[in-house]
């Protein structure tokens, strides 16, 4: 959609913290450990929905035509208000929502004990990954947004409803940040301000990967997230600047990102 969306933060601060209520909630009630699966992707859809849909209609509507640096500051401030909402709701005490984490138990590999759960988010992010591929090259509608990107004026010439079609893109883009916010809870304390980092990362792999590509996101992701795990292990120091270091290279050889799609000639 050629949206820096900032706000996406927010969607993954408020996945986090009302998978991680609610499962401390279903916890106390006496419902089984699994049953925080449910609630994840229950959380996932209410959040990225709601606030998506909010958002939407309220904020993005008003700025689809105007420059990006534009929707990068509502999109930002938006953020803002989201975090402040956090606060109000649930408080400045973090949320510990282990269970889901303690259900799957742990297996030994390579000598180390490492929990089943954090593992399956690699099965997740694939799933995910796969799926926004498939959508967005394979299905009508992913050629219906390809068609919007390049010319929203000729798609709404032929008939496309351009609304529509922004809303439930940025609804489902608001799952997905709510998605992985909900899906890390049980492994990390929900605290305010722990979002703020993700969107730094976040910002890198876009630059790396290239605006509007899937495949550029995911192999942008596992480029920063080893050189974070290496820089960690071998210079903590050094652990953001690292990642810095490569976008600004990535920048310099290619603004554009390593795997951003071909644009539309102009004629």
């Amino acid at each position: 959609m050629k949206i820096l969306n900032v706000a996406h933060g927010g969607f993954y601060a408020w996945g986090a913290y009302t998978a991680a209520y609610f499962i401390g909630s279903a916890s106390e009630m006496g419902f089984p450990d699994w049953f925080g699966f449910l609630i994840i992707a229950g959380s996932a859809l209410a959040v990225g929905i709601v606030l998506g849909l909010l958002i939407e209609r309220i904020v993005l509507r008003r700025l689809y035509d105007h420059e990006e640096i534009l929707i990068v500051l509502a999109t930002f401030g938006v953020f803002l208000i989201l975090e402040d909402l956090i606060l109000l709701i649930f408080g400045v005490n973090p949320y510990f929502a282990y269970q889901p984490m303690v259900a799957l138990g742990s297996v030994e590999m390579g000598g180390i004990f490492r929990d089943v759960y954090s593992l399956t988010l690699f099965g997740v992010a694939l799933l995910v990954a796969a799926g926004s591929w498939w959508m967005l090259t394979r299905t009508r509608w992913g050629k219906l947004i390809t068609a919007v990107i390049h010319d929203r004026e000729m798609a709404l010439i032929v008939g496309i409803n351009v609304r529509r079609l922004f809303v439930v893109t940025f609804c489902a883009g608001a799952v997905l940040g709510a998605l992985g916010g909900a899906y890390i809870a049980p492994t990390v304390s929900v605290a305010p301000g722990f979002a703020v980092d993700v969107i730094v990362l976040s910002f890198a792999v876009v630059v790396i990967g290239g605006m509007g590509s899937i495949p550029g996101a995911l192999i942008g992701a596992l480029l920063v997230g080893l050189l974070r795990a290496l820089a960690v292990h071998k210079l903590p120091e050094l652990e953001l600047f690292v990642i810095f270091l490569v976008m600004s290279a990535v920048l310099i050889v290619r603004p554009e990102g390593l795997f951003a799609p071909a644009k539309a000639r102009k004629i």
